[in-house]
């Protein structure tokens, strides 16, 4: 597993965040010196964490996308959205953020260290989940899962958090409706997995023809299949075949991303991923035309209110989501 994590079709990578940021300063940066740090580009581990493109607030400033999905899933930290549509939102503690890019849209995903007085530890995933050639211009869609509303499901010592598709009786949240997953058939499930030291889970069979991926992203001492596996590493499932995880003395966690390939071709620029090199070049003529709506955020690393707490507001601005 590097960086970012190599995936299957209907999936087109997956990046795992894990920084350890100091405490936060008045800006929300870290309250610590940034000297040596190529600010802007910062992706080298230093002091155990990066700026990524932010320059006081640790980021990804304004950026657009068209073609494909972000599913941004943060276990700890909280990340910070804006977007061209007006739409904008705090998520974390477990909380998903699903948006479909689709004809087009720049949004901003921010890390605030809202802590001033410990630590402000980040971990999160970005799964890119590829759009068929059918629904590549659908109108940009953004929608909040709320950790509350994630089923978790816990059976002998394993946690399974269901943040798409099926496990056992328990269905996850509804996806985004132009969504590749958004349709029973093609079997897209993503589940946080968290083992207790000496337990057991089988994993639940799907149709043949999907594609399984499991990523043992933290732990050590785990089993697939009587095969030991090394924390960092991942593996690709058939999923129609019983599949036994067995795991050792220390808690261990994965993340299974499964789905049924889309099958066409795949063109990929940096933040675009179309059909065909052609489209590819429409993409960039567009956005240097358009810049999908501009930007309504009065800076390009926007973040909300210290006090704002975990929100949603969705793009017409006058519907605000809150956690239950």
């Amino acid at each position: 597993m590097g960086f970012p994590w190599e995936t299957q079709d209907p999936f087109l990578f997956c990046v795992y965040h894990l920084d350890y940021y100091p405490r936060g300063n008045e800006a929300m940066g870290p309250d610590a010196s940034l000297e040596g740090r190529t600010l802007g580009n910062d992706f080298v581990i230093q002091d155990g964490w990066r700026m990524y493109h932010g320059h006081v607030v640790p980021g990804f400033p304004s950026h657009p996308h068209r073609g494909f999905e972000t599913i941004t899933m943060v276990n700890q930290g909280f990340c910070d959205h804006s977007d061209s549509l007006g739409a904008a939102g705090r998520f974390g503690q477990g909380d998903v953020q699903w948006m479909t890019a689709g004809r087009g849209v720049q949004h901003s995903e921010m890390f605030p260290l809202l802590n001033t007085d410990k630590e402000n530890t980040l971990e999160l995933f970005q799964i890119w989940l590829n759009l068929p050639g059918a629904g590549k211009f659908a109108e940009p869609h953004f929608k909040m899962l709320w950790h509350e509303e994630i089923p978790l499901v816990t059976e002998n010592g394993v946690q399974v958090k269901v943040v798409c598709g099926a496990f056992r009786q328990h269905t996850g949240p509804k996806p985004a409706p132009d969504s590749w997953a958004a349709a029973a058939d093609n079997q897209v499930a993503i589940w946080n997995i968290h083992m207790q030291p000496h337990t057991r889970l089988a994993l639940p069979l799907a149709a043949e023809g999907a594609n399984r991926s499991l990523y043992y992203y933290s732990g050590g001492g785990a089993q697939v299949q009587s095969t030991p596996m090394k924390q960092g590493f991942g593996a690709d499932l058939d999923p129609s075949s019983e599949v036994v995880l067995q795991n050792g003395e220390h808690s261990s966690h994965f993340l299974l991303l499964q789905g049924k390939p889309i099958g066409e071709p795949v063109a990929k620029y940096g933040p675009f991923v179309m059909n065909t090199d052609a489209e590819i070049q429409q993409a960039m003529k567009e956005y240097r035309l358009t810049q999908f709506g501009g930007w309504p955020w009065p800076h390009t690393d926007h973040v909300h209110p210290r006090e704002a707490g975990r929100f949603a507001r969705y793009p017409d601005g006058t519907r605000i989501d809150k956690p239950l």
